[in-house]
């Protein structure tokens, strides 16, 4: 098993709002951007290929560049280039981080020392949610997907893992920035699921997001 002394103090970050990654959730990226396509040659080199992606912090709240504390990095596990270049990638999340400080350099991307203290659990084996009532969440989850006119695979959320499924859709759900920052730094899985329920909940009675978790 992965120990947090086996990843590296420096990491590549990836400011990108409203992307979420979670430790042993995928996500896939499209790269394009010169500066970023660099970044993804810099990690294939490295021993770790860790990319971290985090969220920039909200417009008019301290520096413009400002970034949240806390992000999660995620191993470079797939990738494959278009005819033009660019990257079609995939990052596996592994662990949870606290910026400490960004590093200036002639890297053409931005770089963070970085803190994997606290984040143990993010190393270890699936998490459970014993409180978990999964007929009630999926009856929650039915009226927001209906609401929104979405459609999904019903068959697999049923027989999905409680880590699996609570985590692939606070990753998917079209949630304000904030509002994913605040599933990510959900200290366990059934206080991810709980702001989950909030988020949904509030978004069905008309809410404003916006103001919900700030």
């Amino acid at each position: 098993m992965i120990k947090a002394t086996d990843l590296p103090d420096i990491v590549p970050i990836f400011p990108l709002p409203g992307a979420l990654l979670l430790p042993r959730a995928r996500l896939p990226l499209h790269i394009f951007e010169p500066r970023y396509l660099a970044m993804l040659d810099d990690a294939l080199k490295s021993p770790s290929r860790l990319i971290a992606m985090i969220q920039p912090a909200v417009h008019g709240q301290g520096e413009p560049n400002a970034l949240h504390q806390i992000g999660c990095a995620g191993r470079l596990t797939q990738f494959s280039e278009t005819e033009d270049g660019r990257y079609m990638i995939t990052l596996t999340g592994m662990s949870r981080f606290r910026v400490i400080e960004e590093l200036s350099g002639f890297q053409p991307y931005r770089r963070c020392r970085v803190s994997w203290d606290a984040f143990e659990r993010d190393l270890g084996p699936s998490e459970k949610d014993t409180q978990f009532d999964r007929s009630g969440f999926l009856r929650l989850l039915q009226r927001y997907f209906d609401s929104r006119q979405l459609s999904t695979d019903w068959d697999n959320l049923e027989n999905a893992d409680d880590e699996l499924l609570i985590n692939s859709l606070s990753m998917m759900m079209d949630f304000q920035p904030e509002d994913k920052q605040a599933l990510l730094e959900a200290p366990s899985l059934s206080t991810r699921r709980e702001t989950l329920v909030t988020l949904m909940e509030f978004a069905l009675r008309g809410g404003d997001q916006e103001d919900l978790l700030q």
